[in-house]
């Protein structure tokens, strides 16, 4: 069965307690408000009994089952899944999911790249039939420090649409997270990695409109990333050895200021840079979205993570994280020439709240194991 990880927000009306799923607006409109439709809904009764109903579909509600398989994880089981067929079949089906998920017509895709991707995305949602496997997820603690508020942002993924992320803070590092995957990465892996230690000093307008400046100075910083990080292994290397032999005494304050420089290196960055600098994307970099902002306040060294259908030979390539405001970013990714547009989604979630920082860490390891 298929494992939701969005929020799937419990809603008690009357004598029924509804489950919803809330969906990102259309294809390119980041901007506009997330959609909901309901998904199961279970009936109250007299004498503590209750009946539960699968919502999917289009003839009204009908029979289900919800198991509880341990805490913080249900699962819904459609037992008349004959109500989620239509009389015309899966072609009819299939142009109903394409108006009601993408706003559009089959006779609207002209790519045929992109009608194969829309194509597998539902093949791959609608073989479940609602019978799904749901899993707690907090939201992302905030800090004081934090470049912008963490939060769920949606995203523009090319020919895949709009997919749901998650925006978290760890140190001298931002992570967005997927909470809905496709064909390629699946939900629960993370999509892009901001390295806040690393900011990039974009060329003025002009010059940033050739891909090939903005690709010099990203790869310049990757560089530079591979050699700290070769040189921190050595360091790190040769403190163990030191640490083994029995004339090592630790020093006082030791590693401490390394840590220090590296969360002092963003703020400088961000003291340093203006209010805000006008942006605009190179030539040949493609994004579904034309109308992004053409200022932003600061931008970062990043990497995205690419692979083939079905997850296959993923690898981190490098980016840019562009921060527009408090509520929106961007990302290019340099390899695909591409760029994806994330607006932040505004929708209050009560008791979303991880009860520590360690258990929403603990939260990403184990969605990010269930994508493996």
């Amino acid at each position: 069965m298929l494992c939701a990880l969005f929020p799937i927000p419990l809603q008690v009306d009357g004598l029924f307690i509804i489950g919803w799923m809330y969906l990102p607006p259309h294809d390119p409109h980041v901007d506009d408000p997330m959609r909901f439709k309901p998904l199961f809904r279970i009936h109250l009764m007299e004498r503590k009994s209750a009946t539960v109903e699968c919502m999917y579909g289009h003839k009204g509600p009908h029979n289900g089952h919800i198991q509880i398989v341990k805490k913080d994880e249900f699962s819904t089981k459609c037992n008349q899944t004959d109500h989620h067929r239509m009389s015309g079949g899966r072609q009819e089906e299939f142009r109903t999911w394409l108006r009601e998920e993408w706003g559009r017509t089959l006779e609207d895709i002209f790519h045929e790249h992109m009608q194969e991707l829309i194509l597998m995305k539902f093949i791959y949602t609608s073989q479940y039939d609602n019978c799904l496997t749901y899993r707690r997820i907090y939201l992302p603690p905030s800090s004081p420090d934090d470049l912008i508020k963490p939060g769920l942002f949606k995203g523009t993924y090319g020919s895949h649409g709009l997919e749901i992320v998650m925006l978290s803070f760890h140190g001298r590092k931002a992570k967005g997270t997927k909470i809905t995957g496709d064909p390629n990465i699946p939900a629960g892996q993370q999509t892009v990695e901001i390295d806040l230690a690393h900011p990039l000093q974009l060329p003025d307008v002009e010059n940033l409109r050739d891909f090939s400046e903005l690709s010099r100075i990203v790869l310049e910083v990757q560089e530079q990333v591979r050699r700290e990080e070769q040189q921190q292994q050595e360091e790190e290397d040769g403190s163990q050895q030191a640490a083994s032999s029995p004339a090592a005494q630790p020093q006082a304050g030791e590693g401490a200021e390394g840590e220090e420089t590296a969360a002092g290196t963003e703020q400088a960055a961000q003291d340093k840079a203006p209010a805000s600098q006008p942006f605009v994307l190179p030539m040949g970099v493609i994004s579904r979205n034309e109308d992004y902002p053409r200022t932003c306040r600061i931008c970062f060294y990043g990497t995205g993570l690419i692979a083939g259908h079905g997850f296959t030979s993923p690898e981190r390539t490098p980016g840019v994280f562009v921060l527009f405001d408090d509520d929106r970013f961007g990302f290019i990714w340099l390899e695909l020439k591409s760029f994806s547009l994330y607006s932040r989604i505004k929708v209050s979630f009560q008791n979303a709240e991880a009860p520590s920082r360690e258990a929403f860490d603990e939260m990403l390891k184990n969605i990010q194991s269930l994508a493996t």
